[in-house]
């Protein structure tokens, strides 16, 4: 009877050695295999840390519940603003309504580009909604531009004043070289309205 017991101890210890063995040999299998994965998706989120290379941004005061719009124009392309968001080049990512449908309590508005494509560039702002008599909303506008993963140079910086519903001002026209440069002597505010393509 007692050698009957040492057997069946013995094999319920041969069992469960198995069986963990089994579990620890199915456990590094699994992470064998996730680990190229692992490696993937670290690289693609260091790489989306600064999307696009050139990169527009208009910022106006959170006190100010108004509707202003930015509108990128890149060279020999439509405009891409709050009703044509994406373009070849340029994306509107956040169109920003004031308070309307806002989860955090800034305003701004942001474009990022595909590439640098050469030629004239164009920014424009507008006071979408109305105004309060005697309120003036001043938006102040950056253009930066990344020419390699971690290296991006604001180029441009402004702020503009709108007093008036319907309000559109150029902010800037200026032009890049094919590398990401600005050509010198090329910046200006020539008025050109980008709501209407014109």
């Amino acid at each position: 009877m007692e050698e009957l017991d040492y057997i069946d101890e013995d094999a319920w210890g041969t069992v469960f050695r198995d069986v963990i063995l089994l579990v620890l040999v199915g456990f590094v299998a699994m992470v064998i295999m996730l680990l190229p994965h692992i490696t993937v998706a670290k690289k693609e989120s260091e790489q989306t840390k600064v999307p696009g290379n050139v990169i527009v941004e208009a910022h106006w005061p959170s006190d100010q519940p108004v509707d202003v719009d930015l509108w990128v124009k890149a060279p020999g392309q439509f405009p891409v603003g709050f009703w044509n968001q994406g373009g070849e080049i340029f994306n509107l990512l956040r169109d920003d309504l004031g308070i309307v449908g806002d989860a955090t309590d800034e305003n701004y508005e942001i474009t990022y580009s595909r590439g640098i494509p050469q030629g004239e560039y164009i920014v424009n702002v507008h006071m979408y909604g109305p105004l309060p008599p005697g309120v003036t909303v001043p938006v102040n506008v950056v253009v930066s531009v990344r020419k390699k993963y971690d290296d991006t140079n604001q180029i441009l910086k402004t702020n503009i004043k709108l007093t008036r519903r319907n309000q559109e001002e150029t902010a800037f026209r200026f032009k890049l070289t094919g590398d990401g440069d600005l050509v010198p002597g090329s910046v200006s505010t020539l008025r050109r309205s980008l709501i209407t393509g014109r």
